[in-house]
């Protein structure tokens, strides 16, 4: 039985068929209140027999130790260039994992990893510290040699200072009925409400600090035509031809994501995407019966629409200045119009704007244009677009990437090696950027919403976005 080992940094990607390469990765350094991880890389000529872990360290109490799991990616992307851990379909390592009781699995001659993370408090005393890690599997009948025990020492220096509070204004879309569906739970019933907390939580504890919130259902990814499940935190009535609104389920849900360490809210998009043709999905009980009133049949420009957002828009903003929330929330037209779309998003842009006085939109797109003409107040350009939105004059600078760019620039896609989604905060810092959007935290259905996924399964929202596009937690069985 031969067992093999080797430190890692946390931007290797260890594939299973090949031997990480470079020495061991021996040291490394964290400010204070700082998160740092590496990787211990294993091989074994054997399977069926457990390997044990035993960490040893001042440090111990601060250290979670997980697997890196293999998932299956069938559409790595199709542009590559050079800086790709792989371009070819296959098992690639990307999800962590607890460890289960009854010991770390092994496959024979693959190699895999764990991952060590090291929450760092913030008070403590700045020095070197080593950590111990051995690995170590039990004599098994059938195998003639010892039992493997390999031992690797990681140092981690704490420098003395503290990591500053995040300034970046951070969000990865947040999709309610993705988790509704997944747990198979009633929209925001009690179980649904305790889910959504958990992933604030997460979201939250990783940066994310800028909420999409579903005031209405948000027409995002939908076929034409189409309809995701209602998610709708205001509820409207109409009665006798006159709206009014509850806000009751928008309290909570803000209270919620306070709690868990959210500052920022964004309202889900009062038009369609790709052009603000139409209106999004909204319920309400009209004369006491329930029934949707707007969606994909109703142009955005319709008589009907623009009296409805001159009741509700007030009453909206109204509730976020007596909670003092003006510089907290911000407003959406619609997602990634282009050039071709002016007439349409102009349009609706002026109707939002004519109603959420000194409240900012934000909109992902690409096209100077939109901002020159004073459409939106904080543009969102993909990365490789910002230098002509800098030099149009934008007060905050802000940048998305998602399905692209695929070469040259840095993007999460799972095939892409780790430090070209590290390097994403060199480019925040060279260029100023205020915030950062993407769209999928937790994404698990096919493009358009036709149909839910297995997200263990399935990490291309059904071969339609390179894997790892889509979302970027995996959720866990117990919510």
């Amino acid at each position: 039985m031969q067992l093999k080992t080797k430190l890692c940094s946390s931007l290797a990607k260890i594939m299973p068929a090949k031997e990480p390469e470079g020495k061991n990765y021996r040291s490394g350094s964290a400010l204070q209140g700082e998160i740092f991880s590496f990787q211990l890389a294993y091989c074994a000529d054997y399977n069926w027999v457990p390997i044990n872990i035993d960490i040893q360290s001042e440090l111990e109490s601060y250290i979670n130790c997980r697997s890196v799991e293999l998932v299956p990616v069938e559409y790595p992307g199709f542009l590559f260039d050079d800086d790709y851990a792989d371009t070819r379909p296959g098992l690639y390592p990307d999800r962590l994992q607890e460890l289960p009781p009854e010991g770390l699995k092994s496959v024979v001659n693959q190699w895999r990893s764990l991952w060590f993370q090291v929450t760092i408090p913030e008070n403590l005393p700045a020095r070197k510290y080593k950590i111990s890690i051995t690995l170590s599997s039990p004599k098994y009948p059938g195998y003639e040699s010892p039992a493997p025990r390999r031992k690797q020492c990681f140092t981690l220096e704490v420098l003395p200072l503290q990591l500053p509070g995040q300034t970046l204004l951070h969000t990865n879309w947040f999709h309610t009925d993705c988790l509704a569906t997944y747990y198979q739970q009633e929209v925001f019933s009690q179980a649904h409400w305790q889910t959504l907390e958990n992933f604030f939580r997460c979201a939250a504890a990783h940066g994310i600090n800028l909420l999409l919130t579903p005031i209405f259902t948000p027409p995002l990814d939908t076929r034409v035509g189409g309809e995701r499940p209602t998610v709708q935190l205001v509820k409207v009535f109409k009665n006798n031809g006159k709206y009014s609104f509850d806000l009751t389920l928008l309290t909570k849900w803000i209270d919620l994501a306070k709690k868990c360490g959210i500052t920022h809210f964004e309202m889900a998009h009062l038009f369609t995407q790709w052009g603000a043709e139409f209106t999004p999905k909204i319920m309400a009980a009209v004369d006491g019966i329930e029934k949707r009133i707007f969606g994909w049949d109703v142009r955005a420009d319709s008589p009907e629409y623009a009296e409805f957002l001159g009741a509700f828009l007030p009453v909206l903003t109204d509730y976020f200045r007596q909670r003092n929330m003006v510089d907290k929330v911000f407003f959406h037209t619609s997602d990634e119009p282009n050039s071709k779309h002016r007439k349409t998003y102009a349009s609706a842009a002026r109707l939002l704007k004519k109603h959420i006085g000194e409240f900012r939109t934000i909109d992902a797109l690409s096209s100077v244009e939109f901002y020159k003409l004073k459409l939106v107040s904080l543009p969102v350009p993909l990365e490789d677009r910002i230098e002509s939105f800098i030099e149009a004059g934008v007060p905050e600078a802000w940048i998305y990437y998602c399905c692209g760019p695929m070469q040259i620039y840095s993007n999460r896609f799972i095939a892409m090696t780790s430090s070209r989604n590290r390097i994403l905060g060199s480019l925040l810092y060279y260029y100023n950027i205020k915030g950062f959007l993407h769209w999928g935290f937790n994404f698990y259905y096919s493009r358009y919403s036709l149909k839910p996924i297995d997200p263990y399964n399935c990490t291309d929202a059904d071969a339609a976005f390179p894997s790892g596009d889509s979302f970027v937690v995996y959720p866990g069985k117990d919510g």
